[in-house]
């Protein structure tokens, strides 16, 4: 009957208001919604999450990375001397029964006096914690060491208003000398040293003990690709010199009142007879040679590091 159809959308007629049927009820849903958003500002679009990813990893960059695992200083003496070098050390263990001598009663007081913790184990376990090597019943445990963001070592130079001096290290293997360019970089005044992650020394303690503790004073960088790096601290208006028997340029000549070592400075040093690989040494602005006296034809690494560390310092002390 005329008022009383059930139909979808038809008006009741009673005495209350009528109830507006899907010409009002659904009117809103019925306008238009403005134009369509870029796939990037969908929620659910695959082009939205991909950014997101990429702004999260962005935002998570680890600045600092640690080696992958504790390190194990074994031996009276070189527990004793890495105890005097400030090497961190978190544990010195020793061994149920070890005979009581100087060495022993040293690294006792030297752990005392920097609050290391002291532990007796029975010598079983210390073969087994220092995977075998020849203990002599004292040992002491390093934790992983932290390595920095390359960029942070030329930050840091930024803060403090000078020249960046940065030493990278191309195919040195030895981590005696790593330890001893690290010592030398911090003693000369250089804001850090970069290392490959693979087939490169990295600071184990052997690294760490002929670093002299130098270690803890400047930072040391690990960087997956050494000629990628290099090129990224070009970009940031450094100039990359390698250190080469047959060098275009003298040490002296690089340190000469009109030469770049006082400017923002990449020093790469390579393997001792391998020398540089061809592509970092194809890298660098600049190949420099130090200058011998008889017809020795290369330096050790850690030598030469020094020699043009020490160079460079006394160049920017005297501008």
């Amino acid at each position: 009957m005329p008022g009383n159809s059930s139909r979808k959308g038809a008006i009741r007629k009673t005495a209350k208001k009528p109830t507006a049927g899907s010409g009002g009820r659904v009117k809103r849903g019925l306008e238009g919604k403005g134009p369509t958003p870029k796939a990037k500002d969908r929620p659910y679009h695959q082009a939205h999450k991909a950014v997101k990813r990429a702004e999260k990893a962005a935002a998570t960059r680890p600045r600092k990375r640690s080696s992958s695992d504790i390190e194990w200083i074994a031996g009276r003496n070189s527990v004793v001397e890495a105890l005097r070098e400030g090497v961190p050390v978190t544990g010195v263990y020793v061994a149920a029964g070890a005979e009581r001598d100087g060495r022993l009663r040293e690294a006792f007081a030297l752990a005392a006096d920097a609050g290391i913790s002291l532990l007796e184990v029975s010598k079983n376990e210390l073969d087994r914690l220092t995977n075998g090597a020849v203990h002599q019943g004292l040992a002491a445990k390093i934790p992983p060491y932290e390595y920095a963001h390359p960029d942070d070592l030329v930050d840091a130079a930024a803060a403090n208003a000078e020249a960046p001096l940065i030493v990278a290290l191309d195919q040195v293997t030895d981590p005696r000398n790593l330890g001893a360019i690290v010592r030398s970089a911090a003693g000369f005044g250089a804001h850090g040293v970069v290392i490959p992650e693979r087939r490169a020394a990295s600071m184990t303690a052997s690294a760490w003990k002929t670093s002299a503790g130098a270690a803890a004073r400047i930072p040391v960088a690990q960087t997956v690709n050494l000629v990628r790096q290099l090129k990224a601290f070009q970009d940031a208006g450094l100039m990359v010199v390698g250190l080469a028997a047959d060098g275009d340029v003298t040490l002296p000549e690089l340190v000469a009142p009109e030469g770049l070592g006082d400017g923002p400075l990449v020093v790469v040093v390579g393997a001792e007879g391998g020398g540089l690989s061809r592509l970092v040494a194809e890298t660098c602005d600049q190949l420099v040679s130090i200058p011998m006296a008889n017809q020795l034809e290369s330096l050790n690494a850690g030598v030469a590091a020094s020699v043009t560390l020490y160079a460079i310092s006394e160049a920017r002390a005297r501008r």
